[in-house]
């Protein structure tokens, strides 16, 4: 059998590399830029090359010898050329390089048949980052001469091959495969032998060097085009895996003319380098980081007033001149959809209004467009129930980097995230068995610092107690308030049921008055559980007889220990089982939740 792997690549890819480095193998013969006669022939007067007569016409230049045919095998096509080496090699490789602006040319509905010989074709694209492209645009210049365009930089062709291959074998991802140049550089033989399974043939490791000078794989053009890869015996890697690989030392301006080319050809490449190999193992396994597997494939709302849009979940983003990124200068709501509805929907965004007057926000998202926001996204996602939607509402993009809200001119930034995450899991709590908490060293802050009644995303005084409650191997921590009272948890507001059978809550000054504490607060009351909100000490909570938390994602979540300390009976108690039971009805109680329209 005879594997026939098509590289299609940008320029300035390190295609002439690969193509010297497959064609070092034994049983693999190279051919380069097979496509490229019939291209100049197409382009005729729009595109000098020195060597343009010649190669069309198969015959060297004057004073020149063909004793290896180089000049004349070019005469012959492609299918041509892969049927005499087929034929002469019976098993083996053959490797094709492409320039990704020669697609056009290829068949791919069509791919060359060898008569008496299996033949199986598989193409290779080979994406490198478009500012490295662009930023040696000038280097070849007096060879090249060719303009910064979306298909000289090659990107965008290589998207639409990659299209080609998806229609052709129904989305058969191993016709495809997708190679980033730098990768390859850092860690050659991992990345060979990677590329090498996925194309189907074994790896081997004469794979890694190549002798220096001409090979017999050239195309004529080589003497005007290899002189640096001519100087090289491989791939040479000098770091080892845990290092970043060297510096090439060479650090060069992208001319402001070449913007045009790099911004279309970015969002190719971004998604193309996403379907690399090594992209895909940057982490654990899918079935290890989600707990619900829809979450790997979501799509994402990011956007100003008037200008938000869906994006997948590998390609959504913030700007980096975003307030949330400059300061954490932002407002955010969770929200939990139930059975078709979004409870306490209004009240989620009421307070992220007055969040945002609080803050100052200018051009803001009405309440109308975040609701419109959120049901596009369900809708997009699928999600009518065990979902979960975290909104945050930025002061803006700004147009220069300063914490100086003058220069958020764009208006505000909504994201909405929205999630597959049951109310008791791996992502939350457990709402039968109930949780431990420890006591935080850090102290909630007060209104004399930052308001937390702000929902404001400076979360790091949160997030330092949730890492000594995970170094404890407790799922939260109690924060207390400045004078030693108990505020809330880093995530979540408590509540405690004293020896009288009183139910017992922080005031809120120290702490986020949720929007679940308060529904407690009323459920309470209409259970007929009298309900206290005071300043509450920890050794009360101590010698608490039941402990609960309460938060829009977890809901209700019992606290069996505190510091070592047991909680009544070291279960849930009858008063938090009762509430639980009360607020899990409230979805279809009437003024409690928001509708989700029909989906189409």
């Amino acid at each position: 059998m005879i594997t026939v792997i098509h590289c299609w690549s940008a320029p300035r890819s390190r295609s002439t590399a690969l193509l010297y480095s497959f064609d070092a193998r034994e049983d693999c013969v190279g051919i380069d830029e097979p496509l490229y006669r019939e291209w100049l022939v197409e382009k005729g007067d729009t595109v000098a090359r020195p060597y343009t007569k010649e190669l069309i016409e198969g015959v060297p230049p004057e004073g020149e010898s063909d004793e290896q045919g180089q000049w004349k095998r070019e005469r012959l096509s492609l299918q041509e050329r892969i049927a005499e080496i087929a034929k002469k090699l019976s098993s083996g490789v053959i490797f094709c390089k492409h320039m990704a602006k020669h697609s056009h040319l290829y068949d791919f509905d069509k791919e060359c048949a060898v008569e008496g010989v299996e033949v199986v074709h598989r193409h290779l694209l080979l994406v490198r980052d478009p500012v490295t492209v662009l930023s040696s645009w000038g280097q070849s210049s007096g060879v090249h001469g060719n303009a910064a365009t979306s298909d000289e930089v090659g990107v965008v062709p290589l998207l639409s091959i990659y299209s080609k291959l998806e229609s052709r074998y129904n989305g058969d991802k191993k016709h495809a495969v997708v190679l980033e140049s730098e990768e390859l550089v850092k860690d050659p033989n991992e990345i060979l032998s990677i590329i090498c399974e996925e194309l189907g043939i074994k790896y081997k490791e004469s794979m890694l060097t190549w002798p220096t000078g001409p090979k017999e794989c050239d195309g004529p053009w080589a003497k005007w085009w290899y002189h640096n890869v001519h100087k090289s015996d491989g791939w040479n890697r000098k770091s080892t895996k845990d290092e970043y690989y060297p510096p090439t030392g060479k650090y060069r301006t992208i001319d402001p003319s070449l913007m045009p080319a790099l911004k279309s050809s970015f969002p190719a490449y971004e998604f193309l380098r996403q379907l690399t190999a090594k992209y895909q193992k940057r982490g654990p396994p899918p079935s290890e980081i989600y707990e619900d597997p829809r979450n790997e494939h979501l799509l994402v709302w990011i956007g100003a007033p008037e200008h938000g849009r869906l994006y997948p979940r590998s390609m959504a983003a913030v700007s980096p001149w975003d307030s949330s990124v400059q300061g954490g200068d932002a407002a955010w709501e969770g929200i939990r959809v139930y059975r078709g509805r979004i409870l306490s929907l209004d009240k989620h965004l009421r307070r992220l209004v007055r969040s945002a007057k609080a803050l100052g926000f200018k051009n803001v998202h009405t309440k109308e467009q975040v609701t419109e926001a959120i049901f596009q996204t369900l809708a997009a996602n699928g999600m009518r129930d065990n979902a979960h939607m975290r909104l945050t509402l930025t002061r803006g993009e700004k147009c220069t980097s300063s914490m100086n809200p003058d220069f958020n001119v764009y208006g505000t930034t909504l994201i909405i995230l929205p999630e597959w995450k049951p109310t008791e899991g791996a992502t939350t709590y457990d709402n039968t068995k109930g949780i431990t908490l420890i006591s935080a060293s850090q102290r909630r802050n007060s209104p004399n610092t930052c308001d937390s009644k702000i929902h404001h995303n400076n979360l790091i005084n949160n997030i330092l107690p949730k890492i000594q409650a995970n170094l404890a191997g407790a799922a939260d921590a109690i924060m207390l308030d400045v004078d030693g009272y108990v505020s809330e948890t880093n995530a979540t507001n408590i509540f405690m049921v004293d020896d009288e059978g009183t139910l017992l809550t922080p005031h809120g000054d120290h702490c986020l008055p949720g929007v679940t504490r308060n529904t407690v607060i009323v459920l309470a009351a209409e259970l007929g559980i009298p309900c206290e909100v005071r300043r509450v000490s920890l050794a009360e909570f101590h010698a608490a007889e039941e402990v609960f938390t309460t938060g829009t994602m977890g809901e209700l979540t019992p606290v069996n220990t505190i510091d070592g300390r047991v909680i009544g009976t070291g279960s849930r108690g009858e008063t938090t089982k009762r509430l639980q039971d009360a607020y899990k009805f409230l979805p279809e109680r009437e003024g409690w939740a928001t509708e989700i329209p029909p989906f189409e």
